[in-house]
């Protein structure tokens, strides 16, 4: 399967989902932008590896969920990767955010904002709960052919994540 390029920052993508028309795009970690907290996301290394989770056992991707309550991004981050990946966060360094703003259909005007962070683990004993029934253990190096997400725009601001934590180099 060929990889996805990485999304280019600022440059807006286009996506229907939730019967909407979408517009996303990669922004810095020095980046202000305005919207609705969509959660965090994080890349989890453990030394040389990377963990990935699937909900199917085909899509493998980051850990990534919504705030519950008042959570800051930094705290739904350590939530969700314990709950997904049963990983315990050491440290985290903010990577960027994908915006995604609703330009037709049923919640046009709605602005999400999601941040990406890379994440330093300790990789726990597998206890999946939710609707996370994989977890994937891989060598740092295939994490660009391994991390697919279900649609094209997805894995493209995956993939701007990977280079953004050092993991991918993109070509010039």
């Amino acid at each position: 399967m060929e990889s996805s390029p990485p999304a280019v920052p600022g440059e807006p993508m286009r996506f229907r989902g939730n019967a909407s028309d979408w517009l996303i795009a990669w922004h810095s970690a020095d980046a202000m932008l305005a919207g609705t907290s969509n959660g965090a996301a994080g890349i989890c290394v453990a030394g040389g590896r990377l963990v990935l989770i699937s909900p199917d056992n085909v899509h493998w991707g980051f850990p990534a969920g919504r705030p519950e309550g008042d959570e800051t991004p930094a705290e739904t981050l350590r939530r969700e990767l314990h709950e997904e990946a049963c990983v315990e966060v050491l440290s985290a360094r903010l990577l960027g955010f994908a915006r995604s703003e609703c330009v037709g259909g049923r919640l046009h005007g709605t602005v999400l904002v999601r941040s990406y962070w890379r994440a330093e683990v300790r990789i726990g004993p597998w206890e999946p709960e939710h609707e996370i029934r994989h977890r994937r253990i891989v060598p740092v190096e295939e994490a660009i052919q391994v991390v697919r997400d279900p649609d094209h725009v997805a894995s493209r601001i995956s993939h701007r994540a990977l280079t953004e934590a050092g993991l991918v180099r993109v070509a010039d």
